[in-house]
């Protein structure tokens, strides 16, 4: 997957890397800023997306499609589209851009609008990307547990740089009988819970 990255997957990630980085710098807003997961992040949901039994995939969380990418890798190994989530509308611009640009509209199917709401007509979950507000994960992890596969794969981002205010959430999922999980110091820190 990744000694073979087309021209424009890369060409676009590296494009929205820049962005992300003169955006830290400049001190934008984070609301505003594309947020990123780091490469090395992106590289390891794209190995357990690849490595996850079959089902649906989603992302909840689109921003400007940059760790959508990263999924869209796996798609050469799974076959699976990837059902990615954004509700702002400046990211939906952008994430449609940068699925154009980097010609993945093929295997990325981006839904506008309050992934909570339109989560519900999902079933057969066999792996899930969770970044989005700190304040709904808990309630994300809520909706797609029941839904995923046994052996199905959520990760969650920000775990360790967000710790304090994802500790409840973090704490729920490591106690929760259904999953084992734990969280993996890569990145900025990613919950992995997997399906038991």
């Amino acid at each position: 997957m990744f000694h073979q990255i087309p021209l424009e997957i890369q060409e676009r990630m590296d494009y929205l890397n820049k962005i992300d980085s003169l955006d830290r710098q400049n001190g934008i807003p984070r609301l505003q800023r594309l947020r990123q997961i780091p490469p090395d992040t992106g590289k390891f949901i794209s190995l357990l997306l690849a490595s996850s039994p079959k089902g649906n995939v989603v992302e909840i969380g689109t921003s400007a499609g940059y760790s959508t990418l990263w999924l869209s890798l796996a798609y050469r190994e799974t076959g699976r589209v990837i059902h990615t989530f954004e509700i702002l509308d400046e990211k939906i611009k952008m994430a449609k851009k940068t699925f154009q640009s980097a010609k993945v509209q093929n295997v990325v199917k981006l839904v506008e609008g309050d992934a909570l709401e339109n989560l519900k007509g999902y079933n057969d979950i066999s792996f899930c990307f969770l970044d989005a507000e700190k304040e709904i994960y808990s309630e994300c992890y809520d909706l797609i547990v029941p839904k995923l596969v046994s052996g199905g794969i959520l990760v969650a981002d920000n775990a360790i740089n967000h710790y304090d205010t994802l500790k409840p959430f973090i704490e729920k999922a490591l106690c929760d009988p259904r999953v084992d999980a734990l969280v993996v110091p890569i990145g900025k820190g990613e919950l992995v819970c997997r399906k038991i």
